[in-house]
């Protein structure tokens, strides 16, 4: 089963970050991952949530996606992230 990891991330060195950016898809298309949403448009239809960066990445599996975060290649960019960037994270089964 599908499962999604949802991120809303506010950038405050926004040339570090780019690094960031450009060193990730590896790793995602690794673990079988691909983008969904990336950084683009969004517009907010109800409540008070106020994202500033949405990102919506698709795995196979729960386990994959765990794989992913959790992998010696995304561990350092994680790291890299969290100097650059601030944000929400969430990993979630599809239907």
């Amino acid at each position: 089963m599908a499962a999604y990891v949802i991120v809303d991330i506010e950038v405050h060195d926004a040339a570090l970050y780019d690094d960031y950016r450009k060193r990730v898809p590896a790793t995602i298309e690794k673990y079988g991952g691909k983008f969904l949403v990336r950084g683009g448009q969004f517009e907010q239809l109800e409540g008070s949530w106020q994202p500033t960066r949405l990102v919506l990445l698709e795995f196979p599996s729960m386990e994959q996606a765990k794989r992913w975060y959790d992998s010696e290649e995304y561990r350092a960019l994680r790291a890299l992230r969290s100097r650059t960037a601030r944000g929400s994270v969430v990993l979630v089964e599809g239907v």
